[in-house]
């Protein structure tokens, strides 16, 4: 680390990307590095680590506990077995199981899961059985996603089928309405578009993402922001390796971007807080204010007391609401920031 981190102050450090369990040992290693660095580490310093079920034992997550890891995220994705076939997962749903239970047992009292909805041929019944078997377990965070099929997946070579059987738009929005109130009744407090916590639970690191803290990301593919700047590294692993060997810049691409682009994209991403955007926060220009008037009118955002948030359609069609305002990063608070490392796909 460069001595211009030094009047900084971490206050999370995620391992993600890829299967980093698998590299405990080089895991461990950073860590320590970091804490060898000289940079200020916030006292209750976020520090999660990314896992698949089956990749998890109770040696390793004891030793990953041990080594000051106090956050893990387990790539579950769906505790219904017949779903987890569909995505070609290699856990079944009694491993996702029993890896959260180990993960316990470890130490880990941070627990978050993904959990996926637009699995092809999935039903109510299949994302309630999931729910069901979220209450029985001890995990304090849930991540929600929808099921997007990327290039040079085994989805995308048959999109087609895949397509078809994927639920219609009211069946969409059926599962996404009953995921929502299940976490709700199970004691999850949605806290942004895709994101449900026990209270005291809210991932310090994704949150700084919507609320515009820097960020260093290290590792093929990573994204950086720091001092209004926003860089990323390049994706290819050996490309990534030689330039580090050769002591050359890993960046390929960078940009900032000016006033009032810049806070508008802020306040793009702050608005997936159902906590909203407070007046004053940003310095929007007269349009942008305008424009959230606009989609108040329309239904979109609402205002409590002093904050702008998505209403319910808003929080449907976020993305109708990001359109309208889209730019990039904010203004940064300098003193607290996060780092992020990015394994290589494993």
């Amino acid at each position: 680390m460069q001595s211009q981190f030094l009047s900084h102050r971490i206050v999370s450090i995620y391992f993600g990307g890829g299967t980093p369990t698998l590299f405990a040992d080089g895991v461990m290693d950073i860590l320590e590095k970091v804490r060898d660095s000289g940079i200020k580490i916030a006292p209750h310093c976020e520090i999660t680590i990314e896992a698949n079920p089956d990749k998890l034992d109770r040696a390793r997550l004891t030793a990953l506990r041990g080594a000051g890891m106090n956050r893990i995220s387990i790539g579950v994705q769906s505790l219904d077995d017949s779903s987890l076939q569909t995505l070609e997962r290699l856990h079944s749903a009694k491993k996702a199981k029993d890896a959260i239970f180990e993960a316990h047992a470890a130490g880990f009292e941070n627990i978050s899961i993904d959990l996926m909805i637009d699995i092809p041929h999935q039903t109510l019944e299949s994302l309630q059985g999931s729910l069901a078997a979220i209450q029985t377990l001890p995990i304090q965070h849930c991540s929600l996603y929808n099921l997007t099929i990327e290039p040079h997946t085994s989805f995308f070579l048959r999109r087609k089928a895949v397509q078809e059987a994927m639920p219609n738009e009211g069946n969409s929005l059926r599962l996404l309405q009953t995921a929502v109130s299940g976490l709700q009744e199970l004691s999850f407090t949605r806290y942004e578009i895709s994101a449900f916590a026990k209270k005291g639970f809210e991932s310090v690191h994704n949150t700084g993402y919507w609320i515009g803290r820097p960020f260093l990301g290290f590792g093929p593919s990573a994204f950086s922001y720091w001092e209004g700047r926003r860089f990323k590294n390049v994706a290819h692993l050996q490309r990534y390796a030689r330039a580090l060997r050769n002591q050359e810049s890993t960046i390929e691409f960078e940009e900032t971007l000016p006033y009032p682009a810049n806070v508008n994209e802020r306040l793009a991403i702050q608005l997936r807080l159902m906590h909203g955007v407070a007046d004053g926060e940003l310095q929007l220009p007269d349009e942008t204010i305008a424009q959230l008037h606009r989609l108040q009118s329309e239904g979109y955002l609402m205002r409590d007391h002093d904050r702008w948030k998505l209403t319910d359609q808003g929080t449907l069609f976020y993305d109708t609401v990001a359109e309208n305002l889209i730019s990039d990063e904010p203004p940064c608070q300098p003193q607290d920031f996060s780092i992020h490392y990015k394994s290589c796909r494993s």
